[in-house]
């Protein structure tokens, strides 16, 4: 992966479980979770495409047929492959399995988890990770707290009281770009997120890229809610 090189595969984690999304996902897998009208996973491949990615790799699990049969009834903006585990693997394992399979090992590739609404430049990001020569880039979100604030001066005294203001805290938002090198990293069972990115953190060579547009991980029925209610939002807003 060298500067100017486009990203041309993707990952797709799209395997969990969704329990905290029942009933919905007794019948679907949880990117097949509809907001405001769309399946998650089919919004996500639009903005893959969008990005300029011709090929990407599903990564499988709960209910796999039933997005086998969703995916081989939609006209898909890329070409798309589905695997499937034989034994699960955890999330770091899923990657490297899923990353095998990608047609170009030896360029570089987005990864996203199955239940991230999200839409920004992920060429952008790309340039960022290329810049800081990292092996893998994290996308990083502040969601907003599902709780006021009370705004204090120096005296103690309140001035003001905020309603669920951004975390302070950026937080993994579930998508990345990996350089190629990536997959002999991974881990072949077992999480990333505590064996290969502290690794390479340790060696300075994982960078980190602020979103500042939408982002919402779908983990509950809440979240669904709250996802369709804030697009509706942001269409009245934008106008469309």
């Amino acid at each position: 992966m060298t500067s100017g090189t486009p990203v041309r595969q993707a990952v797709i984690l799209a395997g969990g479980q969704g329990s905290r999304l029942k009933p919905y996902t007794d019948t679907v897998p949880k990117v097949m979770i509809e907001i405001a009208g769309r399946c998650i996973i089919d919004h996500q491949l639009d903005w893959l495409a969008e990005a300029g990615v011709t090929d990407v790799v599903v990564s499988a699990g709960h209910l796999s047929e039933v997005l086998l049969a969703h995916l081989d009834t939609r006209e898909l903006p890329v070409r798309v492959r589905t695997v499937v585990e034989d034994q699960p693997l955890g999330r770091g394992g899923g990657l490297k399995y899923a990353g095998t399979q990608l047609p170009a090992p030896d360029e570089g590739w987005y990864a996203l988890n199955g239940d991230i609404w999200t839409r920004f430049d992920l060429r952008a990001m790309t340039a960022y990770h290329l810049e800081r020569q990292a092996v893998a880039t994290i996308a990083l979100a502040r969601p907003r707290m599902p709780w006021g604030v009370v705004e204090l001066d120096e005296l103690g005294r309140v001035t003001d009281f905020v309603e669920s203001p951004p975390s302070p805290y950026p937080i993994n938002a579930g998508v990345y770009v990996f350089s190629p090198r990536i997959l002999d990293l991974l881990p072949d069972v077992g999480d990333h997120e505590r064996t290969t990115f502290p690794s390479l953190a340790k060696e300075r060579l994982l960078a980190g890229y602020p979103i500042e547009t939408y982002w919402r991980a779908i983990d509950t029925a809440k979240d669904l809610t709250e996802a369709a209610k804030e697009l509706a939002a942001l269409r009245q807003t934008l106008g469309d």
